[in-house]
C-alpha cells in the first residue's frame, strides 16, 4: 500500500473530507475521540483534591456533602447515621459510596448502629441500581488507610461499584480510560427516584 504524506493504515485518501482549518498542522489519524471533560478536575486535582481527603474549599469532603443540597453533593439518600452519594470519579457509572455522618477513619471505630445502617443502605444500593441500570454483579469494600488504596482516608467509606457482562473492553487495559456514559447529575436522580421511601 503506497499513498502520500497523509496516507494512513487505511492507504491514501483516508481523509479525504475531514474537515480542518486551513494550514492546520498535523494529518488527522483514524481514531475516534472520547470526550470527558469532566476528568479534567481529577487530572489538575494532582491527587491533592477530593481523591486525596481534602474537599476544595479545604477539610473532608465527606463532612462537607452532608452541608450541601443533595443535587450539589451528589446525595442519592440520607439515612439516621449514615448516607449514600455517587462517587465525583467513578469507577463505572452507578458507583455509589456509603459514609457515616461521623468523622471515623476505620470500619471497626464504626459504632454498632452505623455498621447496621451502613449494610442495610448497602443492600438497598444493590436493589435500586440493578433495577435502574441493570447490571449484572457489583464489587463492594473498603479501602482502610492510605496504604490500603483509601483516597479519603480519615472518613469511612464504602464503595459500591455496579458491573455488567459487557464493560470490560480495551480502554482500561490499553488506554488507562474508562467510559462513562451518563452524566453523574442524571444518574443521582434516577438512583434518588427509585430509592424506597
Amino acid at each position: 500500500m503506497t499513498g502520500g504524506p497523509d496516507a494512513g493504515p487505511y492507504g491514501a485518501g483516508e481523509f479525504d473530507g475531514v474537515p480542518g482549518p486551513p494550514g492546520a498542522v498535523g494529518v488527522p489519524d483514524a481514531y475516534q475521540r472520547l470526550w470527558v471533560p469532566y476528568r479534567m478536575a481529577y487530572i489538575r486535582s494532582n491527587h491533592t483534591g477530593p481523591s486525596a481527603g481534602e474537599s476544595p474549599e479545604g477539610g473532608c469532603p465527606f463532612c462537607t456533602a452532608p452541608t450541601l443540597s443533595d443535587e450539589d453533593a451528589l446525595i442519592v439518600h440520607r439515612g439516621r447515621t449514615a448516607y449514600v452519594l455517587l462517587n465525583l470519579f467513578p469507577y463505572n457509572s452507578g458507583h455509589l459510596l456509603i459514609c457515616p455522618y461521623r468523622h471515623v477513619p476505620l470500619y471497626d471505630e464504626a459504632t454498632a448502629e452505623e455498621v447496621a445502617e451502613i449494610a442495610a443502605l448497602t443492600q438497598t444500593a444493590m436493589r435500586v441500581v440493578r433495577e435502574d441500570a441493570r447490571c449484572d454483579g457489583f464489587n463492594i469494600g473498603f479501602n482502610q488507610g492510605r496504604a490500603a488504596g483509601a483516597g479519603v482516608a480519615d472518613h469511612l467509606h464504602e464503595h459500591v461499584v455496579p458491573r455488567w457482562a459487557a464493560d470490560a473492553n480495551f480502554f482500561p487495559i490499553i488506554a488507562g480510560t474508562k467510559a462513562l456514559p451518563v452524566l453523574l447529575g442524571d444518574t443521582r436522580a434516577a438512583l434518588a427516584a427509585a430509592w424506597p421511601r
